[in-house]
């Protein structure tokens, strides 16, 4: 595969959720693990829904999870050349000028349908003569375009779905342009995938009814098409297809839940492939495991306790050097050691600040405090440089005076220096604590 170009093609009239972060994702790792282009295009010729501040959370939603895009372009900057496309179109013959009105389709497919005849758009518009058009125009109608298709069967090779076809005989003359002048989906997206040199579109399976026509505008206009591929949506626990309008699982949402974007990048690429679902580390790591031929066909259902699951396990691998610059915004620079020892009871990242609470004290001290038991430990604590075998050796020591093992033992000894009954294992607290701290905390 050489060079492949690429595009992620949102409407900025919402926030992407997290089945629209598959589609991104499947994108910019199939294009960049083969040194390919990322195109960011805003679908935005609907001006009264597309908004700025739309657009701009797109942007920072990608880039939080990573992605980097090659170029951005905007529809709503290009309407010159989809108007010279559209012009083109009609020399050819292959755009032609309706005057219906929705009540008179409506009422087609409704006899159509009592027919028991498929509802397909019947190219009347095809038969008027000028005369005809000329007093539909005197009447105040503006004109819908359609897209004439050649009645054949359509065949492509689809990179998840393997070897598709369409019948178009099947299938309405698409409108392209509506009666007041805007453009549907269709039209400029073909256009802008061929002024881009896109050669692969990736998206979700509920295109597929789209690409026969695609494909004949591309042909037509280009005399070839990009290679498709259509993978499985998401859906949520219960099975119910995700949405923008509703809410869905918001990549913004999810970011301020505290999930961590390698999580994120991590379920959505990976439910619902061969691969099982783990941790990983890095973007380039995930792009190697993206193979669309062995992608489900079956809808993948996004599980937040699973995400919850893989956060955390995300958390407990991650290397230091990935997580101190973080852990320096959020005030904490205490070292390795520190992180080695917290990571593995994150579930967030910003429960770092809890462990580093306390490490550094003051600590509330709940329910009674075994006072003999702490003072004879106390005793014994060892003195001098601390490390990772302080905790073994001075608890034998315990032990062997007080007679106590397991958790009468070690509860009463980690509510005093955590105040908590449960955390990071102590060999790996009682340095970062110290023995100063921990004589005062044995000692209150």
């Amino acid at each position: 595969m050489t060079n492949p170009i690429v595009r992620f093609a949102p409407s900025p009239t919402g926030r992407i959720h997290i089945g629209n972060a598959r589609t991104a994702l499947l994108n910019y790792l199939f294009a960049h693990r083969a040194g390919g282009q990322f195109i960011l295009r805003y679908d935005d010729t609907d001006i009264e829904r597309s908004t700025k501040e739309f657009a701009d959370g797109i942007a920072v939603d990608l880039d939080w999870m990573g992605i980097k895009p090659d170029l951005v372009i905007r529809q709503s900057e290009r309407f010159d050349l989809y108007h010279s496309v559209a012009d083109k179109l009609r020399a050819m013959g292959k755009l032609y000028a309706c005057y219906e009105t929705e009540e008179e389709l409506d009422r087609k497919r409704k006899r159509q349908a009592a027919r028991h005849l498929p509802p397909v758009y019947d190219r009347a518009a095809l038969k008027l003569t000028d005369e005809e058009k000329a007093a539909y125009e005197a009447e105040g109608r503006k004109p819908h375009w359609r897209f004439l298709l050649d009645h054949k069967t359509v065949a492509w090779h689809d990179l998840v779905r393997g070897e598709c076809t369409v019948d178009c005989a099947s299938l309405s003359d698409p409108v392209l342009i509506r009666a007041d002048g805007t453009y549907l989906y269709t039209l400029p997206s073909v256009v802008d995938d061929i002024d881009t040199k896109v050669t692969h579109v990736i998206r979700g399976e509920d295109h597929v009814t789209n690409t026969g026509v695609q494909i004949q505008i591309f042909e037509t206009l280009s005399g070839s098409s990009p290679l498709f591929g259509h993978h499985n949506l998401l859906t949520n626990a219960s099975g119910e297809g995700l949405s923008k309008r509703k809410g869905h699982f918001s990549i913004s949402s999810l970011r301020e839940d505290g999930m961590e974007p390698m999580a994120v990048a991590s379920l959505a690429v990976l439910v619902g492939s061969s691969e099982s679902v783990r941790p990983i580390a890095k973007l380039d790591e995930l792009g190697a495991l993206v193979d669309l031929a062995r992608l489900s066909r079956a809808p993948a259902k996004f599980d937040e306790a699973e995400l919850d699951g893989l956060n955390a396990k995300t958390l407990h691998a991650m290397a230091y050097e990935t997580a101190a610059p973080r852990l320096r915004a959020f005030g904490i620079d205490r070292g390795e050691n520190f992180w080695l020892a917290v990571r593995g009871n994150l579930e967030r990242f910003a429960d770092a600040a809890i462990w580093a609470k306390v490490i550094e004290g003051p600590i509330a001290q709940s329910g009674e405090r075994d006072r003999a038991f702490l003072s004879e430990a106390l005793a014994v604590l060892p003195s001098g440089a601390w490390d990772t075998e302080t905790w073994g050796a001075w608890t034998t020591v315990v032990k062997e005076k007080t007679g106590r093992k397991g958790k009468d033992l070690f509860m009463p000894l980690r509510l005093a220096l955590t105040g908590l009954e449960h955390g990071p294992e102590l060999k790996l607290m009682l340095p970062l604590i110290g023995e100063a701290e921990t004589r005062r905390r044995l000692s209150e």
